[in-house]
């Protein structure tokens, strides 16, 4: 674990906002360790009430949650607080989203399951060139497995819908999306 006490400012206040409890609860202890002050929101209604009445610092919050979309939440802390440094995590990164996210006011957009090194080093930096390239990308087939799982989330798995907007036969995806995912 990297120290992370050097240049943090006075006001470490966190807000996380995710629906995976689990993953909520363990970024919230691990970024305690770091000297944050970490508070817990579960959905983008309890998010925005969080926002509005006290404005963090940072945030880290989810780009998908049960009761809509994680950029809802952004939006209510820049209005609350302009410099809220804010990180989105997601599961389903494209660059649609990625531009999305930023143009909201998001300062980095990570891909789940991302470390929480990796996250306070996102909440911090504020001066950084280009990103260093990925250890472990993603293979061409796990980018395209994504992307059709992404398509058919958004068609409410409607596979006649998905496998039309994708322009494939229909049981060609329905026989992708009975295999598991490619490994990276």
């Amino acid at each position: 674990m990297k120290e992370f006490t050097a240049g943090l400012p006075a006001d470490r206040t966190l807000l996380i906002v995710d629906d995976d409890a689990p993953l909520r609860n363990r970024l919230a202890r691990a970024l305690e360790k770091r000297n944050f002050l970490p508070e817990v929101a579960d959905s983008v209604a309890q998010g925005i009430e969080l926002a509005a009445q006290r404005p963090p610092a940072y945030a880290i919050v989810d780009l998908r949650l049960e009761d809509g979309n994680g950029l809802e939440v952004v939006k209510a802390l820049r209005e609350g607080r302009a410099e809220t440094r804010i990180v989105i995590l997601t599961g389903y990164g494209n660059i649609a989203t990625a531009v999305e996210a930023v143009k909201a006011g998001a300062v980095d957009y990570l891909p789940k399951p991302a470390d929480a090194d990796a996250i306070a080093a996102a909440l911090l930096e504020t001066e950084r060139p280009l990103p260093l390239p990925p250890e472990d990308p993603m293979s061409a087939d796990r980018v395209r497995w994504e992307h059709i799982q992404r398509v058919y989330e958004q068609c409410n798995r409607n596979v006649s819908e998905t496998a039309r907007r994708l322009k494939m036969h229909r049981r060609t995806l329905q026989r992708i999306l009975n295999k598991h995912a490619p490994r990276n």
